[in-house]
């Protein structure tokens, strides 16, 4: 039993702590101890990040419906949605201070409080008179802003949360449960968005509905999560989280080779599926397809990818291959998107868009969670929020790069029989080429150069075996099961 009373499911009692580097006094005691409650802190971690996304993404399925309602344009529409990665990527920096100084538990606090008061102040201001007040739109605007003030405070947690809370055993599935849940999120609001708001009026209920779980998990977040660590820690990693200071993290960082290379080469993985999410219903329907069907192909895109990742998750806890997990994959996910440039250009194949659609989904999202690990792994003992957030800022960068280049690339069609566009029709080739030509490019860097110790991992067996450089002097260790 704990100090709380709680009954532990690991203890294990060795030799030695780490700091930054294996502190191997053999006159310290340290007992690493893994507590039940740590699968409810990763609980309300995934209603938040579920939450979010689905206030991030809550008008774009319903877009027609949200102008005419706020009587404003589709473009200021799509600002909605584009404010979260507008204000995500000048916060990053801010947010993973935070995390890695200031601890989970504060973090986590106020990333609720935020996404609650957004979901809030969003359905207050549709019931404003629209014919007296010019502030619905400007109202809605500023609860998506904070939503997206708090995106950043939930999204870099996974990696924190999984090294504080949980035992190498059981870090990348933890790690990938609670990145899984943020697509999960975006899955639920393009199913519920369109079954709620059938029409315009119809807004403020499908407001209510997201605010309501946004509520619920701030509660649950506030009450439930009594610190922001365990009182023991459940490994010699998690003994020495964040012991960097965060600008020496950063400058250690920038002089790590390996970490650089995957800060480039997966951050443009990341902002190639941002575009692909982002562009899919545009590039799918020059070719005839439906939005319906653009919206199966998005959600098989999520579900299978949400798949993939639960059974690499797994199989990297128990091999810790991280990098030939992170390789295999990224190659893979490459050559999904170089056959979507391809089908996505080719009328009447359904079966074979959605089945890219779903290979590509399975492939890229199952190396999300791994490649965050992957960071932690080659850049201990740099803090995790510091690592992973890095890489996710690079994504977030180069996203809005690509996004403006295919858009740019595009070329208007004058004739386009099969088009379920509208009136402007635009040609997406040469943009399917140079984003097939581009995720070739980064992953092929990645494969040849990329090549790391896994320091976290080492720091940690140094210090359960209690080796001394220079000395061959070992001391034993014991698990015992409660």
């Amino acid at each position: 039993m704990d100090a709380g009373g709680e009954t532990t499911s690991d203890i294990r009692t060795v030799y030695g702590a780490v700091s930054g580097k294996p502190n191997l006094d053999p006159t310290r005691l340290l007992c690493f101890k893994v507590y039940k409650r740590r699968w409810f802190v990763l609980l309300v971690l995934c209603l938040l990040n579920c939450s979010n996304a689905t206030i991030w993404l809550t008008f774009a399925p319903v877009a027609d419906q949200s102008g005419q309602y706020l009587t404003v344009s589709l473009q200021n529409i799509n600002w909605l949605s584009l404010v979260f990665m507008v204000v995500a990527i000048p916060l990053s920096f801010g947010t993973t201070w935070m995390l890695d100084t200031l601890g989970l538990r504060i973090t986590l606090i106020l990333g609720s409080w935020l996404n609650m008061l957004g979901a809030l102040l969003r359905f207050l201001g549709t019931l404003l008179p629209p014919a007296r007040f010019k502030l619905q739109f400007p109202a809605v605007m500023l609860g998506q802003t904070l939503g997206a003030l708090a995106q950043p405070l939930i999204i870099f947690a996974p990696t924190k949360l999984a090294a504080l809370w949980f035992p190498d055993s059981q870090r990348a599935t933890a790690n990938m449960i609670a990145s899984m849940s943020n697509p999960l999120g975006i899955l639920l609001a393009n199913i519920i968005s369109p079954v709620i708001a059938k029409t315009s009026a119809q807004i403020p209920t499908l407001l209510l509905a997201y605010a309501v779980p946004a509520c619920i998990t701030c509660l649950l977040a506030t009450v439930g999560i009594r610190s922001g660590k365990p009182p023991t820690p459940p490994s010699a990693g998690a003994e020495s989280s964040g012991s960097e200071p965060f600008i020496q993290g950063l400058k250690l960082l920038l002089r790590n080779k390996a970490y650089l290379i995957l800060l480039l080469c997966f951050g443009c993985g990341i902002a190639v599926f941002t575009c692909f999410s982002t562009l899919l219903d545009q590039i799918l329907c020059v070719k005839g397809y439906s939005n319906d069907f653009a919206g199966l192909c998005g959600a098989l895109f999520i579900v299978f990818g949400i798949v993939g990742a639960g059974a690499v998750g797994v199989y990297v806890d128990k091999t810790k291959k991280f990098t030939e997990v992170t390789k295999i994959g990224l190659g893979l996910s490459t050559l999904s998107c170089i056959a979507f440039s391809v089908v996505s250009l080719m009328p009447h194949q359904k079966v074979a868009v959605a089945a890219v659609c779903s290979l590509f989904g399975f492939f890229g999202f199952s190396i999300y969670p791994v490649a965050m690990e992957l960071s932690v792994e080659s850049s201990y003992p740099v803090g995790e929020a510091t690592s992973a957030g890095l890489i996710f800022v690079s994504g977030q960068v180069q996203s809005v790069v690509y996004i403006i280049l295919l858009q740019a690339l595009t070329k208007p069609i004058t004739e386009s029989p099969l088009s379920t566009c509208g009136d402007a029709v635009l040609s997406w080739k040469v943009s399917m080429m140079v984003m097939a030509g581009l995720s070739s490019f980064f992953t092929c860097c990645f494969l040849v150069f990329f090549q790391t110790r896994y320091r976290r991992l080492e720091a940690e067996e140094q210090a359960a075996h209690g080796t001394r450089e220079n000395n061959d002097t070992t001391t034993s260790y014991q698990i015992v099961e409660n």
